[in-house]
């Protein structure tokens, strides 16, 4: 008998269907079955480090976390990572493949469908429930030919699938009905029914709609989810939501500035700190100046070489040495901290193009970006202060020069990052630094803030994925969905 298995497919990118995901798995996992997530194909920058030193989409290992069970290669064997040049890189099953164009992985894509059915079977094995996540819409008919993202996995897999539609962004009904028309009479047959979610407002006032929905389309509505505002504290991997500010604290003891760079990667590292209720932490468009604060953080980047010109192009460079001269602290994670230097080269255009180009000069280090990939989880501690940390380690980038004798941290008892003579300039490659609440809170200390003695930041993760899944229990039929899952 095969695996319980069901598959949420959304009506566009950015509907929720992550955090839907998720909370099934946490829900589901509540009610004591073995869950496993599963995305076949997922692009993005945000990725996590898995325990055999492989790496996944971040969104996947969110929702292993949610489901209780440490995150696998499995759980998202293709990841495409977009990078500079039109390219992105291929990491198959948490190694990198190469890089290609989207023409490129386009002729790729039936060579590993084999290989995406292979690691879904390994988790079905393994679980009473596997979840899966489709990527973008399902209605991308120009691309269905090679798909093996939504229905192109769905179809051979024989999993059955939900629409999730967004109702917040407008015009639910026209994403539903458009959805499920476009695709075929065989991929129509898999649709056992829908989901709207982001709902706001008196449900009543819904009722028509359902009805125009259940005549155009004729599947059930598993339920429809009201706005959840704890989203806010769980990870995020589409990099749309950056363009949505959460909300400066008006009293804020500290202002920290993030510019935005076109590659911006693993930018969860800054959610700790826009937690914080003493810290404003604003996110810079392309096209602002950077603005008078405390503290200038440069965040990760999967093109190290074009985003610092892209950050030249923006005069962030200007703005950031002028931050310096008057006194200001900045600290670069990962690709930040690689920018900081006097040079970085790109010899083998592991990146994108060959190349070399002058760092921001801040810090007396080098960078030589190597084929070599460096994906590892680690712990240590930070040089001043002795605060613990932990994160992972994931970059192609070797950094040296006098400034790293002056460590930022130590991890496993080798150094790691560098730090300016007078402290006030430092980085290091660690993902996931503020996520280490003494750290964090000695560092925001040292800036002048007062951090929050109750905000642990694993902790609140924890606590959003259980009031997430008590929300989906609420508000969606859990039982029908499982009768599906089991009827494939």
């Amino acid at each position: 008998m095969p695996a319980a298995a069901l598959m949420i497919q959304g009506t566009g990118s950015d509907v929720g269907k992550t955090t839907i995901v998720a909370g099934l798995a946490r829900a589901f996992a509540a009610r004591g079955l073995s869950v496993r997530p599963f995305k076949p194909q997922n692009m993005s920058n945000n990725a996590a480090v898995t325990a055999d030193g492989g790496e996944i989409g971040r969104a996947q290992a969110l929702q292993a976390r949610a489901a209780r069970v440490a995150p696998s290669v499995d759980m998202n064997p293709v990841l495409l990572k977009p990078q500079a040049a039109h390219l992105a890189q291929i990491v198959v099953l948490g190694r990198v493949a190469g890089a290609a164009s989207a023409q490129e992985y386009d002729l790729m894509k039936p060579a590993l469908l084999p290989r995406v059915r292979e690691s879904f079977e390994r988790l079905a094995a393994e679980a009473d429930l596997v979840l899966v996540e489709g990527a973008g819409s399902a209605a991308e008919v120009n691309l269905r030919a090679h798909d093996i993202a939504n229905m192109g996995f769905a179809l051979p897999a024989r999993v059955p699938v939900v629409l999730l539609g967004d109702i917040d962004r407008g015009g639910v009904i026209a994403q539903l009905v458009g959805t499920h028309a476009l695709l075929a009479a065989e991929e129509r047959a898999l649709v056992k029914g829908y989901i709207v979610n982001k709902f706001r407002g008196d449900l009543g006032l819904f009722a028509d709609a359902l009805d125009i929905l259940r005549e155009r389309i004729g599947v059930r509505c598993f339920g429809v989810v009201p706005w959840f505002d704890r989203a806010r504290d769980l990870p995020q991997e589409d990099s749309m939501t950056l363009r949505t500010p959460r909300g400066a604290e008006p009293h804020a003891a500290i202002r920290i500035v993030v510019p935005l760079v076109p590659h911006i990667a693993n930018f969860d590292d800054f959610d700790p700190l826009r937690a914080e209720k003493s810290v404003a932490v604003e996110l810079v468009a392309p096209g602002q100046p950077l603005p008078l604060c405390d503290l200038i953080l440069l965040p990760g980047s999967k093109a190290t070489l074009a985003d610092l010109a892209a950050l030249r192009r923006e005069g962030w460079d200007i703005d950031i040495k002028a931050h310096v001269r008057r006194g200001g602290a900045v600290l670069g994670i990962c690709a930040g901290y690689q920018m900081l230097g006097t040079r970085i080269s790109d010899p083998h255009g592991v990146e994108g193009a060959p190349g070399k180009g002058e760092g921001l000069g801040l810090l007396a280090i080098e960078t030589e970006i190597t084929r070599e990939k460096i994906l590892a989880e680690a712990q240590g501690h930070a040089v001043a202060g002795g605060a613990p940390v932990q994160g992972y380690e994931m970059h192609m980038g070797r950094s040296f020069g006098p400034d790293s004798e002056r460590p930022m941290l130590l991890l496993g008892g080798r150094p790691d990052g560098a730090t300016a003579q007078d402290g006030r300039i430092a980085g290091c490659h660690l993902h996931g630094l503020f996520s280490s609440d003494p750290f964090r809170r000695a560092f925001l200390k040292k800036l002048g803030a007062a951090p929050d003695a109750d905000l642990m930041a694993e902790e609140r993760v924890e606590t959003a994925l259980d009031a997430l899944a008590r929300h989906l229990e609420t508000h969606l039929d859990l039982d029908a969905l499982l009768k599906v899952a089991h009827a494939r």
